[in-house]
């Protein structure tokens, strides 16, 4: 499958016209190098453009229209082909722009990542918001992908560009080509039905897929066997802590404390925990039917008891799902293997062989988004988490999941009440690690939104407030911030910011960003004053955000999608004087039936496994990282989860509740070393200084 898929991929992009041809000595004016340094590379008539990525945020080749814009109308989309000479995967991401794009707006983005000493062919389709025949998908089978972020007008590309998302050190790749892609060669017919009854990918065959439904029972009993004879990693206490570590003091909850210079959570016997968890334990997988019917081999009548229970009708989909406006009937291929494996009683045997698994395969802590049914009858630890709603938002800014809310809002503070309350029924609970408290907000948007909102907005008011207390006079602030107000209720960010007024304006995203951080940890310890208070789970995070966040929290939290954590962020004079821990991090590949890979790419399942253990490895020897949590348990639908059409390969399992077996051994065995590699490192530190 996955030499199939590849070839594949590279076929649908292989054709069309070309931009650039790397292999010439001198590329086209209109290719610009931000922060990468390119130069002319020819080993024996294998020539390209070798070019080298600077550590900094978002390096990049950058293609700008020669005339103001480019007429691609004519075009499906864009790719690039890429060399990696090295020995480690290198992410990558392509965007393609309108005018005013900003990474999330006016814009398309894709992702990969190019193998060590391989190649890929990176692009997109152009995302019209023309219907998609393959619609509610990320990746589909046989084609480029589709472009991530908003509606792109394919006559108007002002650039596009090859970057690394925010690399944690040097990269080399060597560009070859660039071209566009013709739409003959992604409209690829495609044999309906294409999703078999167990909603796998039906016109391919891998290692592992589901052909019987007879063998369900027989995987069900060869996994038994195999975890009744593993048990969980020796060494540990009743929570997964390290046994066979020193003994600090013993509180009966979770805390943290810093030892010999590194962090650690401490169970609540009082031995050192680094929280390593899965998200998403359940069955809440579910794909759009409603207008599909025809992808589909099988789905139950809707008198086909019990698998016509399966189906519920949802709406408000984030994206995705536009031919239905949506909203419509959906289905779970997940539950219903669960069902014809373990009977129409599944739920209680589903989560006890769930726990056994977990437990085996070295994990210690069920994380974010898990069921609450997991969470109550959960014999290990966990974490809980809640989300603020019905707050004002600030109307200037955006937001790719929604925007920011207003922490001045007056109704904030009864919004945050009511979300914490509801988790009151772990507060008793010494299993319960702590709670998450909302997830990838656009703290971005805070710097230009709030001044970009109404005059009645309440953080715009307390902005406008703060800046009247600094400055004697409008005629200073005009005057420091090199603008032409002329009067407070005009004043509006100039483009681009100075110095003077980006200080201004990030001390007020630390102001903001300590009032909703305080209002939060205030309920918490209201309802819950014995788990601690885990953050926001950060995805963009400014510096003054992180700082409050830091000062009130007892962890700050980050979803951190990348081949391994950064061993020189969050230390010495960027250290925050807290734990850190990270909230979601994958890895997916394209051999087991899947058509998108995730956020980071890995090249088989052999990979991933690789991959998945250095990441662990970076975890455990970052002085302030005190886990990590893989997003998620089971793969994503393979016609897409029905909320923005998510299809990546990202599970421990797939839809037929078959584990990965590359990826539990590579998990089991480096859970099993992590204690002694993060403390033998720390104890060495402080032993050298």
């Amino acid at each position: 499958m996955c030499l199939l898929m590849a070839a594949m991929m590279l076929g649908a992009a292989g054709s069309g016209d070309t931009l650039v041809d790397f292999r010439a000595e001198t590329p086209p004016q209109f290719v610009v190098w931000h922060d990468t340094h390119g130069e002319f590379f020819n080993d024996n008539g294998d020539s390209a453009w070798q070019v080298r990525f600077d550590r900094v945020d978002w390096p990049n080749v950058y293609f700008q229209a020669p005339n103001g814009a480019w007429d691609w109308q004519a075009y499906a989309g864009v790719a690039v082909s890429l060399y990696n000479p090295g020995d480690e995967p290198v992410p990558v991401a392509m965007r393609v722009d309108n005018a005013g794009a900003d990474g999330t707006n006016h814009c398309n983005n894709a992702s990969g990542s190019v193998p060590p000493r391989g190649r890929i062919v990176l692009g997109l389709r152009f995302n019209t918001g023309a219907p998609e025949k393959l619609w509610g998908m990320r990746g589909v089978p046989s084609n480029l992908p589709l472009g991530q972020g908003s509606v792109l007008d394919a006559s108007k590309i002002t650039a596009f560009q090859v970057y690394l998302p925010r690399p944690q050190k040097e990269f080399t790749l060597h560009f070859e080509r660039a071209w566009l892609v013709t739409r003959e060669s992604v409209d690829t017919a495609l044999a309906m039905p294409f999703i078999d009854r167990f909603g796998q990918y039906k016109h391919a065959d891998w290692p592992g897929k589901l052909k019987d439904e007879q063998e369900l029972a027989a995987r069900r009993d060869a996994e038994a066997a195999t975890l009744a004879a593993q048990s969980a990693l020796p060494g540990r206490d009743t929570y997964g802590g390290w046994a066979e570590g020193p003994t600090l003091a013993a509180t009966g909850w979770f805390r943290t404390e810093q030892v010999d210079g590194k962090w650690w959570l401490v169970t609540p016997e009082g031995r050192l925990f680094l929280s390593i968890g899965v998200d998403c334990v359940g069955v809440g997988e579910r794909t759009f039917v409603e207008g599909r019917r025809d992808w589909f081999e099988w789905l139950p009548a809707d008198n086909e008891a019990p698998f016509s229970e399966l189906y519920q009708d949802l709406s408000g989909a984030h994206s995705g799902a536009d031919p239905i406006g949506g909203k419509g009937r959906t289905f779970s291929f997940y539950t219903a293997n669960v069902l014809r494996k373990y009977g129409p009683d599944w739920q209680e045997p589903w989560r006890r062989n769930t726990y056994a698994r977990l437990r085996a395969w070295g994990f210690n802590t069920i994380a974010n988004w898990s069921q609450w049914d997991v969470l109550e009858n959960s014999p290990m630890p966990f974490v809980a988490s809640a989300g603020i709603g019905g707050v004002r938002p600030v109307e200037g800014g955006a937001g790719y999941w929604a925007k920011m809310m207003d922490p001045y809002d007056p109704a904030f503070p009864a919004a945050v009440d009511n979300a914490i309350k509801g988790l009151r029924a772990f507060s008793e609970n010494p299993l319960c690690i702590g709670y998450f408290v909302d997830n990838e907000l656009a703290w971005e948007e805070v710097r230009l939104g709030v001044l970009n909102s109404s005059l009645d907005q309440p953080c715009r008011q307390k902005l406008i407030e703060q800046l009247q207390s600094k400055y004697p006079s409008l005629e200073a602030l005009n005057a420091a911030w090199a603008t032409t107000a002329q009067s407070w209720d005009t004043l509006k960010p100039s483009a681009p910011l100075n110095a003077a007024a980006t200080a201004d304006l990030d001390a007020f995203v630390y102001t903001f960003a300590r009032q909703y951080f305080q209002t939060v940890r205030d309920a918490i310890r209201k309802y819950a004053p014995n788990q601690l208070y885990l953050g926001c789970r950060f995805a963009n995070d400014p510096e003054p955000a992180v700082r409050a966040c830091a000062d009130i929290a007892d962890v700050v939290s980050f979803n951190l999608y990348s081949s391994s954590a950064p061993q020189d962020r969050w230390t010495g004079k960027e250290a925050l004087g807290k734990p850190i821990i990270i909230g979601e991090f994958h890895f997916g590949a394209l051999d087991r039936g899947m058509f998108h890979t995730g956020l980071v790419a890995t090249q088989s399942q052999a990979e991933r496994a690789q991959t998945y253990t250095r990441y662990l490895q970076s975890v455990a020897d970052h002085p302030a990282l005190v886990g990590c949590h893989w997003f998620q348990y089971i793969d994503e639908p393979t016609t897409g989860r029905w909320f923005d059409g998510e299809n990546y390969n990202i599970g421990f399992l797939d839809v037929t509740d078959t584990p990965y077996p590359e990826l539990v051994e590579a998990a089991r065995k480096v859970h099993g070393e992590l204690y002694t590699r993060r403390y033998s490192r720390g104890a060495s530190q402080a032993a050298g200084r």
